[in-house]
């Protein structure tokens, strides 16, 4: 009996191991697609090669398309027809998750033309991570020590970072950069109950599409279009966007609310490596210290936590 027991224990650690290996390796490729997304969109709007609500509708129309045509070929690999009534009446995702994604996408869009990069990634990353944590902590969620030493180093470092290039931003870009923040928070708090993340997704991504046009009618007179600002506006919706949001709904099944908010602050790091390597930016002392303590402030949240509840589960027994 004790064999048994002890064989079952082995195979219970093995599969909680390759499920941590997993979700790592997913939220590794979901945050470098978001750094990604942050790179191309400062190449289309900081060079006005597109405006803000053509670059938003054109990502969203992009993301939409690129997901549906995932969601059909994988439908036709299992033997199931399109139903093309699916797209015009969504059977996956839903209507708040839709309309959070469209908040974050078109204030993000507007805002980074009046708040500059660090101030930006301040309270674009900063609001995410205070409204991940405030609403877990509002439906009871416990924090560990551990956990809210990781909080403190991963903000810390982004402060470091981002503070020799901080400015007084406008009141609009501070508050539209704040409801992105908000909002894109709120949507990955409502993935983590997705069961079918690539469905949920194509289908968010598809009710987005009348709020575009909307969009579009509103800001007809203000729209400007160059082939650069498409194809970059193109790359974020269907690439960094589409597939990446995918990819970081299905790893949120591996991670707390916490660790999720947490784990986000290294965007701007990544961001910032991204335009050392794409734009030949100087690698500062300032870069790599902030990346040491951003990431050790992660490291600290994740497995801070998966050592937590190992001891907490191991004390009950």
């Amino acid at each position: 009996m004790f064999a048994i027991s002890q064989s079952i224990l082995r195979s219970s650690t093995s599969k909680a191991a390759d499920s941590l290996l997993k979700t790592c390796l997913l939220t590794v490729l979901a945050i470098i697609a978001f750094a990604a997304n942050s790179v191309l969109s400062r190449l289309a709007l900081a060079e006005e090669a597109i405006d803000a609500a053509s670059f938003t509708a054109v990502r969203l129309i992009t993301g939409a398309l690129v997901l549906l045509i995932i969601v059909s070929v994988k439908s036709l690999s299992h033997g199931q027809s399109i139903n093309l009534l699916k797209v015009v009446k969504p059977v996956s995702g839903s209507w708040f998750a839709s309309i959070m994604l469209f908040i974050y996408a078109v204030t993000f869009s507007h805002a980074y033309i009046t708040v500059d990069t660090g101030t930006g990634a301040l309270i674009l990353f900063g609001s995410v991570q205070l409204t991940m944590i405030a609403i877990s902590l509002l439906f009871g969620t416990r924090l560990y020590l551990a956990e809210w030493v990781g909080i403190l180093m991963a903000f810390s470092g982004l402060i470091y970072l981002v503070l020799p290039d901080v400015s007084s931003p406008s009141f609009n870009g501070f508050i539209l950069m704040t409801l992105s923040g908000v909002a894109w928070g709120v949507y990955t708090l409502k993935g983590r109950h997705s069961q079918a993340p690539i469905m949920d997704t194509a289908y968010n991504f598809a009710r987005t599409l009348p709020l575009v046009l909307v969009l579009i009618i509103v800001a007809f007179d203000s729209l400007h279009l160059t082939y650069q600002g498409i194809i970059l506006a193109a790359i974020a919706g269907g690439l960094t966007s589409a597939i990446g949001y995918s990819i970081w709904y299905i790893a949120l099944k591996g991670l707390s609310a916490t660790q999720a908010a947490v784990i986000q602050l290294s965007v701007p790091i990544i961001a910032a490596i991204g335009g050392v390597i794409f734009v030949a930016e100087p690698i500062t002392y300032r870069l790599m210290i902030s990346s040491l303590v951003v990431l050790g402030g992660i490291l600290t949240v994740v497995i801070g936590r998966y050592y937590s509840i190992n001891a907490a589960t191991k004390t009950t027994n």
